[in-house]
């Protein structure tokens, strides 16, 4: 990109001072996976928006997964992964690489990256302070082992972060009744807490434009949905496959009493910034 004018720059600036005024000291949750955490132009650019969010006033919490990551240490040692309908199946051994990997690897790295860009970050994950609770998730006659079902968040630990000016970084496990480790679903989780939080806003970064009327046309993003059309958008087959859960995330989100939802596309470079602080917005946004 070639240099733009200090005039230029004051005008961004402007433009961008009504959004700024409207999430200062506002909460906002993003998912952050897919793409955009593996490239690492992408990386920088999310790291980047959290950083000058997070400066500008506004409450960032950043909720991840991992999922090649663990795929990749699965490898290194033998191991397969196996899914179920998109969930991964997780037995003791595979919990322990999920905990090293996202607890350890993943979570530490996004931390020391938003540090480099001059955020300030702490790492969690939903072990600590008892923050996520779940119970073995039963899906009708499917057993997926050490994957849990959400049964309470406490937010104690990250409101403390938050107001010591924090990033909070939070890496999806949770603890069972009788201490058992659960793997979560990052989408499932990251909802979960922007409703505990009474989130301004949550945004999952996807490898998808939105929402499209036509899947294989980019052109057809529908940008608004209301989460009353969501079941007769799946009846129609507008939301299907791998999208049925994300958007089931943000329609739960919502209903708990998060203000606005969205699925952007973590691909295009600096994609928060723009949700966040234009009138056009980006990608799909659930109300």
């Amino acid at each position: 990109m070639g240099q733009i004018s200090d005039f230029d720059t004051a005008q961004v600036l402007v433009h961008a001072l009504p959004y700024i005024q409207k999430y200062n000291n506002k909460t906002i949750v993003v998912k952050y996976g897919g793409n955009a955490m593996i490239n690492e132009k992408l990386k920088d650019s999310v790291m980047t928006d959290l950083v000058l969010l997070s400066i500008v006033g506004v409450r960032v919490v950043l909720v991840h997964g991992g999922g090649p990551e663990i795929s990749d240490m699965l490898k290194k040692i033998g191991k397969q992964s196996k899914f179920v309908n998109g969930l991964r199946y997780t037995d003791k051994e595979t919990m322990d690489v999920v905990q090293m990997v996202l607890a350890g690897k993943v979570n530490k790295d996004l931390v020391r990256h938003l540090q480099q860009d001059g955020g300030r970050a702490l790492g969690l994950c939903g072990l600590d302070g008892g923050m996520i609770k779940a119970r073995k998730l039963c899906e009708t006659g499917v057993d997926l082992g050490l994957v849990g079902d959400i049964t309470s968040v406490d937010t104690a630990p990250i409101e403390d972060a938050l107001g010591k000016g924090y990033i909070p970084v939070i890496a999806t496990m949770a603890v069972g009744e009788n201490g058992e480790v659960y793997n979560i679903n990052a989408d499932t989780a990251a909802a979960r807490i922007a409703a505990a939080l009474g989130a301004e806003k949550l945004m999952l970064l996807t490898d998808t434009r939105g929402l499209l009327r036509n899947k294989d046309d980019e052109s057809t993003l529908i940008p608004v949905v209301n989460v009353s059309d969501v079941p007769n958008l799946i009846r129609q087959g507008i939301i299907s496959g791998g999208m049925i859960p994300k958007v089931d995330c943000c329609v739960d989100a919502v209903r708990r009493g998060v203000n606005r939802a969205n699925i952007i596309d973590g691909r295009d470079a600096h994609s928060i910034l723009i949700e966040m602080f234009s009138d056009e917005g980006i990608g799909t946004m659930f109300q």
